[in-house]
């Protein structure tokens, strides 16, 4: 029987179509699991200039299924980058202004050591032997990153979703190292409601034959269903009721009466399909399995003696909180919540709910308010740190 040959995504986590620093066994990376992992890399992308004082650096922090092309062509989709709207020359954040850095997080698949990529110990891939990762975990691996880099602080982080829990890392964990925070549509813990829905597409993984107990790589399988339903059902919660009545409703796909079977007859049905089956040509179905977890185990109160406000105390960041009225998968209160602490530890913050019904996904989307508020926020970071004119 032929044996399946490994889509592009897998040959982008060994052999990444972007830059990549590579931390030898001297240089591990020092996980709260209690492993230190090494040797290890990091894939990374790029875009603007580093001024010569080095006060212009953007990191970029990805969602879950995101990764580092957040503003140049996808290598394995082709398409635009994920934030290609918000980040390039002349854009809300100007390239021709800022040094932008986005990383593959640990524990991806596009570059990053992750589980598709081959343990030194075993000269396998990983699997699940890959110690399980936490958003602490990710930003530490930033952090050498950046100290790669040469730069000692950080103009700004921003990131939405499971990248705006990496920024509230950051901003607690490194306060010194940055100027300006940026946490959209996030919170400081996931609910057990989004624990659930991790745990069902986790599940919907497992159970497909040909995830082989996490071994599908060597098996030459892909567990393609199982990881498409994850999928399915994730996407789900990336929307608003309204935003999917108003583009869908009850309309039947490509055909004028019910079939009384079950193949897709309403167009709701087909469109995540095909968002499944998309989604299996790019990502690696362990890796969703460890970004899933990440997200699980986020609580960053519960790091900080059950205190949210201790996690921010005496931190000079200056915070802009972004939610969308709509997306219940991060709700306002979440971010409220976050804003209260920082108020509570005496902390410079602003807070923005956007009117939309685009659901959490509405931070990827063409939203002028929110860009707005996000042109505003970093205009005015940047002059007062001298990076734009007054």
């Amino acid at each position: 029987m032929a044996v399946k040959t490994a889509p592009q995504s897998h040959e982008q986590a060994s052999d990444p179509s972007s830059l990549v620093i590579r931390f030898g066994p001297d240089e591990p990376l020092k996980l709260e699991a209690g492993i230190d992992l090494a040797p290890f890399q990091i894939a990374y992308q790029t875009y603007g200039e580093l001024n010569d004082a080095h006060s212009n650096a953007v990191l970029v922090c990805h969602a879950l299924t995101g990764d580092q092309h957040v503003a140049n062509t996808h290598p394995v989709t082709g398409k635009p980058g994920w934030w290609d709207a918000l980040i390039g020359p002349g854009k809300i954040v100007d390239t021709n202004r800022f040094f932008v850095i986005c990383t593959n997080v640990v524990g991806g698949c596009l570059g990053s050591t992750g589980p598709a990529s081959t343990n030194p110990s075993t000269g396998r891939p990983y699997g699940l032997d890959l110690p399980v990762i936490t958003i602490r975990d990710m930003v530490r691996a930033q952090a050498m990153v950046i100290d790669h880099l040469g730069i000692d602080r950080l103009f700004c982080v921003i990131g939405g979703s499971m990248g705006g829990m990496q920024v509230l890392e950051w901003a607690a964990s490194y306060p010194e190292r940055v100027f300006s925070a940026l946490p959209i549509a996030t919170g400081a813990r996931h609910t057990s409601q989004n624990i659930a829905f991790h745990e069902v597409g986790r599940q919907a993984v497992m159970a497909d034959p040909e995830w082989c107990a996490g071994r599908y790589l060597e098996a030459g399988k892909r567990p393609e269903k199982g990881l498409a339903v994850a999928r399915m059902a994730a996407h789900i919660t990336y929307l608003s009721e309204a935003a999917l009545h108003r583009k869908f409703g009850r309309n039947l796909q490509d055909r004028e009466r019910l079939t009384f079977g079950f193949d897709a007859d309403f167009q709701i049905e087909s469109y995540l399909r095909h968002q499944g089956m998309t989604f299996v040509d790019r990502f690696d179905a362990n890796s969703y399995l460890y970004m899933t977890r990440a997200m699980d185990y986020f609580d960053l109160a519960a790091d900080h003696g059950g205190r949210l406000a201790e996690a921010f105390r005496g931190t000079t960041t200056r915070f802009c909180l972004i939610s969308f009225t709509s997306d219940w998968l991060f709700p306002t209160e979440e971010s409220r919540r976050v804003v209260h602490a920082l108020n509570a530890a005496g902390a410079s913050v602003s807070f923005v709910e956007i009117e939309t019904d685009k659901g959490h996904d509405a931070f990827l989307l063409d939203e002028p308010e929110f860009h707005g508020a996000v042109r505003g926020f970093i205009t005015a970071a940047a002059r007062d740190r001298g990076i734009l004119e007054a």
